[in-house]
């Protein structure tokens, strides 16, 4: 099939973004996360703008339908902020929802049709136990996966499982993923997990300690996560610190007309290039170990940026397991199928490397509430790209190009967006 090359008839600028504190909050619903998100992305808007301005809202939720028992959330969400009436739009792409929500938003503005449109997503998980949220996270997968008891971590567990016995990888190259997205995370004040694994490691000494019980004899943080009582096994190979957490949360960007994006802020970012895919879920792939929705997305993204994986200075991909990351770094093209373990060993992919990915923590610990995961990765884009990460900024003082990849149920929806400081 003959890639085309798209194009946008108009240019589109992200002015603003903010993203609200990740967690669990027992005390807090989807308003006020989102309340909370606007905010933020209001007062990073550089230069102010008036909310009447706001054309449209499009806003990505998975299924606060099963979690909260509430639907609808596009016109809550505006009656929230004052929008109405003008039209407000819910888009669902399981954990790639709000990417959706972005793409239409994108659209939307380089149609000429809206000059601003406000783009977020919303999810709120912890009112639910686990055992329910693994069911509403499963309606994201095709339903002969779901008919054989599929969960998430038995899909990526299978993926692991095929990876390594085609490649050669083992736990440990897995645990250098987890390592590096804990050592991210403390430097992102709106992380979940705050706590690098060798602060977790010394934690749970001092806890022993104090209660008078055996003392663990850690030589590091490998033989930590090697411990089946400190990391127990989920789906084999994954064990609980290569998944993500139950979070709640809300993320939202603005966008304008590349024209307009000056008036705004003199640090605009513009839509360089942007994609999706789809894919078939597991039931029809003869090898899991990529996703043919993302080399989708990514080619399309590449090919309406003009550019190559080698253009990318850094990413945020969609590791809600630990192999995932490694699969997606391989889709994008920023190391070769069978090369990113062995690239994420030698340090590559860390804040100091040469392709830092997950500089916020990742879903891994910066959290995923999945409505809202797709945004908060645009949100990071947008902090390293204007050199506002704070402890965790890119050392690379011509930082230019950044990209977000988000994953949506078992590969079934894909995107990439690459996002160009000029």
């Amino acid at each position: 099939m003959i890639q085309k090359k798209r194009s946008l008839r108009r240019g589109v600028a992200v002015v603003g973004a903010g993203m609200s504190y990740f967690g669990m909050y027992k005390d807090r619903d989807c308003r006020d996360h989102f309340a909370e998100a606007f905010a933020t992305m209001r007062a990073s808007v550089d230069k102010g703008f008036d909310p009447d301005d706001i054309d449209a809202l499009y806003v990505g939720n998975f299924t606060n339908d099963f979690f909260v028992g509430q639907a609808h959330w596009g016109p809550i969400l505006a009656d929230l902020l004052g929008l109405g009436p003008k039209p407000a739009t819910r888009t669902e792409g399981a954990c790639a929802s709000s990417a959706l929500a972005f793409r239409e938003g994108v659209f939307a503005i380089a149609s000429g049709f809206y000059d601003m449109v406000l783009v977020g997503g919303v999810e709120q998980m912890s009112r639910c136990a686990t055992e329910e949220v693994a069911e509403g996270l499963a309606l994201a997968t095709f339903p002969e996966e779901g008919a054989a008891g599929f969960t998430f971590p038995g899909v990526f567990g299978a993926v692991a499982a095929a990876y390594f016995e085609k490649y050669g990888a083992s736990r440990e190259d897995l645990m250098n993923i987890t390592i590096k997205s804990h050592t991210n995370a403390p430097l992102n004040p709106k992380a979940q997990f705050k706590a690098s694994i060798a602060d977790i490691m010394a934690a749970k000494v001092a806890k022993a300690q104090k209660l008078g019980k055996p003392v663990p004899q850690w030589a590091d943080e490998k033989a930590f996560l090697s411990d089946p009582a400190a990391n127990p096994v989920v789906a084999w190979p994954m064990h609980l610190f290569d998944c993500c957490p139950i979070s709640d949360g809300a993320s939202c960007v603005l966008l304008v007309g590349e024209e307009l994006a000056r008036t705004f802020t003199d640090t605009p970012l513009y839509v360089a290039g942007i994609g999706q895919g789809s894919g078939g879920g597991l039931t029809g792939k003869a090898d899991l170990t990529y996703f043919e929705a993302t080399r989708q997305a990514a080619a399309e993204a590449y090919g309406m940026a003009g550019m190559t994986p080698k253009d990318v200075q850094f990413a945020e991909v969609h590791d809600c397991f630990s192999i995932a990351e490694l699969v997606h770094v391989e889709d994008l093209g920023f190391f070769k199928p069978g090369q990113g373990f062995k690239a994420i060993g030698e340090g590559r992919t860390r804040l100091e490397g040469d392709m830092p990915i997950n500089t916020s923590g990742g879903l891994k610990c910066k959290g995923h509430p999945v409505g809202a995961t797709g945004t908060s990765q645009i949100c990071e884009v947008w902090e390293q790209l204007r050199g506002t990460a704070g402890k965790r900024q890119i050392p690379n003082p011509n930082l230019r190009i950044g990209a977000t990849h988000n994953l949506g149920g078992t590969g079934g929806t894909c995107t990439m967006t690459i996002l160009e400081r000029r």
